[in-house]
């Protein structure tokens, strides 16, 4: 696993999910304040890069209209990538 800053277009969000706009507004303001303090987790499959985790992190990193998020990645096989679209 290692952690790196990887530009937000980069990461596939193949889950959507409904957001806590408070939670992401309470984010917002404090990445804006100290910056992001916990990575997302992101899978590395072929190249491409998928995240599960961190939904609130991610649209408030967007909004917020920055270019990189931290993320730490893992390299991963396509059954594990399709185990997490199940």
């Amino acid at each position: 696993m290692r952690i790196v800053d990887l530009p937000l277009n980069q990461i596939h969000r193949p889950l959507y999910r409904q957001n806590d706009p408070e939670k992401v507004q309470a984010l917002m303001e404090s990445i804006q304040s100290i910056g992001l303090q916990e990575p997302i987790d992101v899978l590395e499959v072929d190249g491409k890069y998928y995240g599960f985790s961190g939904c609130h992190r991610y649209e408030a990193c967007q909004r917020l209209g920055l270019a990189t998020i931290r993320c730490r990645v893992r390299r991963a096989p396509k059954s594990v990538l399709r185990m997490h679209i199940a």
